[in-house]
């Protein structure tokens, strides 16, 4: 397969300690406009805490979950959101 993502596999992204360690669904994702970094959260959102959250390589989002692929030609400045876990991805500038 053909890597989705304008950035590098191997870039710092953001995301919750849900995701990485309990499996919940990413329900959000952002492709942040001042940095151009990506973050992905759960149902329960932006992490409370330092200690919720995590940073992990892009690669490794796309292991966790393979249907952000599908979101690697949202624009700078832009989100993505969806109702379930096997649900269609919606967008929209931020």
């Amino acid at each position: 397969m053909d890597w989705p993502f304008p950035d590098d596999p191997d870039v710092v992204v953001f995301t919750s300690h849900g995701v990485v360690d309990d499996g919940d669904w990413v329900h959000y994702v952002s492709h942040d406009e001042d940095d151009g970094a990506w973050q992905f959260h759960g149902q329960k959102g932006v992490p409370d805490s330092d200690a919720d959250a995590r940073v992990v390589l892009l690669r490794n989002m796309l292991k966790i979950d393979s249907t952000l692929g599908g979101l690697g030609d949202l624009p700078i400045g832009w989100i993505a959101w969806r109702d379930s876990a096997d649900g269609p991805w919606k967008r929209r500038r931020r």
